[in-house]
This record gives C-alpha cells, structure tokens and sequence, in this order.
C-alpha cells in the first residue's frame, strides 16, 4: 500500500483496505474496514485529516483533500466521507462533509465546506458550490448542482447495491473472494 506519514501523522487502514498500488494517501488519514481506493486516486491528509467510512471506495483519478487553519479559514475544515459511499472517477473533494449511502457521479466536484446528506445521488459532472447543502434521499445535477427530485425506491438499492460490488471487487484485487 502507498500510504505515507506527514510529520507526525501516519494514515491508518480498518480491516480489508485495498490502496492500489497508483493511489497514495498521505498524512491524517482513516480508512475504514473494506474501503477501496482505485489507481491514481490520491488521499492527501496533510493540513488537515480526512476520514472515508467503511466500505465506501474512490475511483480511479479521484482527488480527496482538506482545508488548513489559517485567517481565511479558521481550524480548516476536513474531509469527511460516510459508510457505503460510491466515488466515480475523477471526482474532487474538498474539505467537505458525505453521507452515508451516496454516489458522486464522475468528474463531479465538492468544494469546501459543502455537505451531503445520506442518501444522495449527484449526477456525473456536477459541481457542488462551497457551503451548499444537498438534501438526503435527492438526485442532483449541473453546475451548479440543482436538486432534480426524490429518488425511487430501485435508486436507493442502487446505491447500496454499488457500494456492496466494489466490496467484492477489492477482495477480488486482494485476493480474498
């Protein structure tokens, strides 16, 4: 695994983690028990942390970083990622807040301060503007990211259907299915 200490901080990887050997995390940074982080994905947890709950994976290309202490951004803000969260590839976040159970579409961006609640779908290429709020059990989309509707019973199983096939895939990577 490419995990890698900043100063004092070392990141630190649940049971099951597969970083792949492309993907680097550095610094402040949790991994839950079955996270998958996919080539070229980089984790950096220097100037603040950055934690990613269990089974939830990061694709290919995606790029997960914080905000620091300074004047313009008091105790910075970090990223925050929850259970069973499905991130495309090529997404941006940035010191933002991910519920559970969400699915952030391809080259979609996350800026900072920005908060998804759980169940949430954003439609690939979005752009969620710093500060906004995405309401739970919603579909998402444009830049801005506008709310499009409720989501249908067969989207909420999607998105637990995604987080459980990237959980086999990874054991498949280590090994272990």
């Amino acid at each position: 695994m490419k995990l890698r200490a900043f100063g004092e901080h070392r990141p630190v990887a649940g049971r099951g983690v597969y970083v792949d050997p492309m993907a680097v995390v550095i610094g402040q940074v949790t991994l839950g028990d079955d996270v998958s982080l996919w080539p070229g994905t980089v984790v950096r947890g220097d100037v603040n942390e950055i934690h990613i709950g269990q089974r939830s994976n990061i694709q290919d290309g995606s790029v997960l970083h914080v905000t620091h202490d300074g004047p313009y951004s008091p105790g910075g803000l970090p990223l925050l990622i929850g259970n069973d969260v499905t991130v495309g590839h090529q997404v941006t976040l940035h010191a933002c807040e991910i519920g559970d159970r969400c699915l952030i579409g391809m080259t979609s961006c996350v800026m900072d301060g920005a908060v998804l609640e759980d169940d949430v779908m954003l439609a690939a290429g979005s752009l969620v503007a710093p500060g906004y709020r995405l309401s739970a059990g919603s579909l998402y989309r444009g830049r801005p990211a506008k709310r499009v509707r409720d989501l249908e019973q067969d989207e909420f199983e999607m998105l637990r259907y995604s987080a459980a096939h990237y959980v086999r895939l990874k054991n498949r990577y280590l090994g272990t299915s």
